[in-house]
């Protein structure tokens, strides 16, 4: 087995790939949903005059909020907001359910979000407590609005597979977070967020997706999954911080991640604008209409998902 054919094997075995494949056993037991954005992105979109309502919820792994429950609470607003902007909208408020063993430690939980809070300027309104359960857990819900959607369904062949990413952080050890919003200078997280609905609004790219769990690859693989095309990727392409292992960046959850397909024609513009605000950002491949997910590294080609014989996250 190649070096490169391992690592694919060890990412689809990973943590955040297994977590997002459980989403298609999840979804062939829900009933058909008519909705203006398939599910399968990172909101549900639902039009609403000149626009659309963004709706999503992200629930925190138990293990993680039991060992770092500020970072946990700080993240789990985090996230929702980062994935209002990767639809191309702005956020309005969160609400949060949290179950914590005593008042100590859902204290902790909601200095985090309340931090968060302040950094991205999105109201906590409401939720629902429990400090008396014999577990941590906790779950943030969002709403925000678009004016004009970046979804994971419009990903074309001829795209560029572009990725952005902000390099100046660190891990959050042991985890796989990649932290560049704690700490970072006022009013820089949400002017850098602020990218994605301008974007959306200038017609320089409909099709997005915010790297989560599942890391840049298994992202990407989301997107081109729903979009129902594939894409030969180019790892040694990837942006990545300076001493960082390959293969620890290819699980990283960044605080500020996106992977975007674009057309050709803009592609200039929207790597400009992106390196404008000091972030990241390059070409690591280009769409298909194979269905498969090529990798490369070096000399050596490997195949990451056919995505004709195999969902990932989609119920057949």
């Amino acid at each position: 087995m190649s070096a490169l054919a391992g690592l694919v094997e060890r990412l689809r075995e990973s943590r955040g790939f297994r977590h997002k494949s459980d989403i298609s056993h999840v979804l062939s037991r829900l009933p058909p949903n008519a909705q203006s954005v398939a599910i399968g992105d990172d909101c549900a979109a639902i039009p609403d005059g000149d626009g659309y309502l963004l709706f999503a919820i992200e629930g925190m792994v138990s293990d993680f909020v039991h060992a770092m429950p500020w970072f946990a609470g700080y993240s789990g607003v985090m996230v929702n907001v980062s994935d209002i902007y990767a639809m191309g909208g702005r956020p309005l408020a969160v609400v949060d359910a949290l179950w914590s063993g005593s008042a100590d430690a859902a204290g902790d939980v909601l200095a985090g979000m309340a931090a968060a809070s302040e950094v991205y300027g999105v109201p906590v309104v409401g939720g629902h407590s429990n400090v008396r359960s014999d577990g941590a857990q906790l779950a943030v819900a969002i709403v925000g609005r678009a004016r004009k959607l970046l979804t994971s369904f419009d990903a074309r062949p001829g795209d560029a597979l572009v990725i952005a990413v902000d390099l100046r952080g660190r891990f959050e050890e042991p985890y796989p977070f990649w932290n560049a919003s704690v700490g970072s200078p006022e009013g820089r997280a949400r002017a850098d967020f602020e990218l994605l609905p301008a974007l959306a609004e200038d017609g320089l790219c409909d099709a997005a997706k915010d790297i989560s769990m599942a890391g840049a690859l298994g992202t990407a693989l989301m997107l081109l999954e729903c979009s129902a095309v594939g894409a030969r990727i180019d790892l040694d392409a990837l942006p990545c911080p300076a001493d960082v292992d390959i293969e620890r960046w290819l699980t990283a959850f960044p605080s500020f991640g996106f992977v975007l397909s674009v057309r050709r024609e803009h592609v200039g513009e929207v790597l400009a604008r992106f390196a404008g605000r000091d972030l990241a950002s390059a070409v690591i491949g280009e769409v298909d209409a194979s269905r498969e997910v090529i990798v490369t590294r070096g000399n050596e080609t490997a195949l990451l998902w056919n995505l004709r014989e195999e969902p990932f996250i989609c119920a057949r």
